[in-house]
């Protein structure tokens, strides 16, 4: 069990994926332009400490087109044009929790800060090509990140949304915790269904209540 980030990344920075995944930001940093900058591909560790990690939120992907990529899953600096995804997620929280969210402003920083970590399996994009970083190295990083907080005991919630995020799900045993799924919230798939009206966000927060933890606050209209 880990009390930081910091520490859990001492434990991993020998592992062969770990050096490769170096050596791969090195080269490809250099050569090609990448999303997010090479500064924020650890931010959602940065902004969300181990020790107030209580949601995961995993998305798949960087954004891959200029401005957009910040190192925090679904999320846009603000000013930024809301994606798709991240318009049909705050349609979502509207209609959930009843409260407006600003569409104006896509940073999800404020949920970081809460304890979401916003974390994508791909931490780096090749710019206007989506999926063009998958590699092993980042999957078999997300297993360890994910089975070190599978083993903390304090109560989290899992939000693995689509496919994807779903295949994750085995590693998630602990039965302190939550793990909610739902499709993507992509057009495509949010819109065939089993996205909206599923309530996650405030599944999510009765479950914290529950176990006597501070509720997320979902709505960025004040932020």
């Amino acid at each position: 069990m880990f009390s930081t980030w910091s520490e859990f990344f001492k434990t991993i920075e020998g592992k062969p994926y770990f050096l490769s995944l170096q050596s791969f930001w090195d080269e490809v940093y250099q050569k090609e332009t990448v999303y997010p900058p090479r500064n924020l591909v650890s931010n959602a560790f940065r902004m969300c400490p181990l020790s107030k990690t209580k949601v995961v939120l995993l998305g798949q992907d960087p954004y891959h087109e200029p401005g957009q990529a910040m190192g925090l899953s679904f999320s846009v600096p603000r000013g930024v044009m809301l994606p798709p995804s991240l318009k049909n997620i705050y349609k979502e929280i509207e209609n959930d929790l009843g409260i407006y969210m600003n569409n104006n402003d896509g940073d999800l920083t404020y949920l970081a800060k809460q304890g979401v970590l916003l974390l994508n399996v791909n931490l780096t994009v090749r710019a206007h090509e989506a999926l063009s970083h998958q590699k092993q190295e980042y999957l078999d990083l997300t297993h360890d990140v994910l089975s070190c907080l599978n083993e903390d005991d304090r109560p989290m919630v899992f939000l693995l949304l689509g496919g994807f995020a779903k295949s994750f799900r085995p590693l998630l045993t602990n039965p302190k915790h939550l793990v909610l799924t739902a499709a993507h919230p992509s057009p495509l798939s949010a819109n065939r269904g089993g996205f909206f009206n599923t309530h996650l966000f405030s599944r999510c927060n009765e479950y914290l209540s529950q176990n006597g933890l501070e509720p997320i606050r979902w709505g960025n209209a004040l932020f």
